[in-house]
């Protein structure tokens, strides 16, 4: 990978250590690292990170992978489709790029899973925008891409709610199509199994979803929040899916209903940050909302919310720090490069 440094110190984000000591260059507990300015002062949790290195950037996918997180395709400032992977390492604050994606897309189904990135699906052209049904394997030893077997016919979709468990890679809903007045949601479901490459399709969603979070917790998908055909159609649902039993079912709903969002888990807790569809005044369309599922108790907790309210993007976890890097800071197109941590 070529480095690209950003910033001349590295942050302690681990929630194990008591207190992150000032390296004596600038970064210190609370401070923020300068990005591309949101004009707005840090919040409680929140902790400023160097920006995107390639520029703004959103409706792209976010993976983490021996402990890096990897920013992959998506909508760039221009508004015209990327297939650029850069790599952010938590320990230098700093980015690097890895090897271009065969194709240039936008809303990519993506997850890691043993030591590898899994592309299945994403959206094509310059808006409006149809999906596709290729799939790619990311091998990080030999930085290369590697076409596997696609989406059968008539499930390509991108914008799907994503769960990893065992061998297996879960996609829920989806986006066909999206036009200015049309947008395609679908109730798909469907898994790929990175062992035998095999796709199997599964019982629909009760309710079609896209722009929505995923996660599994113990042997549960969750597909969470999310809208359906249309921008201001959120919803604020709780869909979860037995793995075992293969049956939906629904818990206790969002606080706050929302598409757009960026999910990440971390233990039986599963972070729902962010959104788009927000019709208060001054808000934007988009939500800084920072709600924590305890799939445990099946209660939602508010936490404290962003400091650069945005949607289109995605979060993960990575030494109990939650990583969620630009994204969009206007309903519809707004690109940023703005990358920061919560700390739960």
């Amino acid at each position: 990978m070529r480095s690209i440094t950003a910033l001349g110190f590295s942050l302690c984000l681990s929630l194990t250590a008591a207190a992150c000591a000032d390296d004596g260059s600038g970064g210190s507990e609370g401070s923020a690292a300068s990005g591309d300015g949101d004009g707005q002062g840090a919040r409680p949790g929140w902790r400023g990170l160097a920006p995107i290195a390639g520029g703004p950037r959103q409706e792209h996918g976010v993976v983490a992978l021996d402990g890096k997180v990897y920013v992959i395709a998506g909508v760039g400032g221009e508004l015209l489709n990327t297939g650029r992977v850069e790599v952010y390492d938590p320990r230098e604050d700093a980015w690097s790029e890895a090897a271009q994606l065969p194709m240039a897309l936008n809303h990519p189904n993506v997850a890691a899973l043993n030591g590898k990135i899994y592309l299945l699906g994403g959206m094509i052209g310059e808006f409006p925008w149809t999906a596709v049904g290729d799939a790619f394997e990311y091998d990080p030893g030999s930085d290369t891409w590697t076409e596997i077997e696609p989406m059968p016919e008539g499930t390509e979709r991108g914008s799907a709610a994503v769960g990893v468990e065992g061998t297996k890679i879960y996609l829920a809903g989806g986006l066909r199509s999206l036009t200015p007045r049309f947008q395609d949601t679908v109730l798909d479901v469907s898994s790929y199994d990175v062992a035998t490459g095999a796709w199997e399709a599964l019982p629909d969603l009760p309710e079609p979803r896209d722009h929505v979070g995923g996660a599994v917790v113990g042997s549960t998908f969750y597909v969470l929040g999310g809208r359906a055909n249309g921008q201001g159609n959120v919803k604020d649902t709780v869909f979860a899916y037995d793995l075992s039993e293969r049956a939906w079912s629904t818990r206790a709903p969002m606080p706050t209903a929302r598409g757009g969002v960026a999910a990440a888990v971390k233990g039986d807790t599963i972070y729902v940050i962010g959104g788009e569809g927000n019709e208060e005044p001054g808000a934007l369309g988009v939500f800084d909302d920072n709600e924590a599922y305890d799939a445990a108790r099946d209660a939602w907790q508010e936490l404290a919310p962003m400091t650069t309210p945005r949607h289109g993007t995605g979060a993960v976890a990575v030494d109990g720090a939650i990583y969620v890097p630009g994204g969009g800071t206007q309903q519809g197109f707004g690109s940023t490069g703005v990358t920061d941590a919560f700390l739960p």
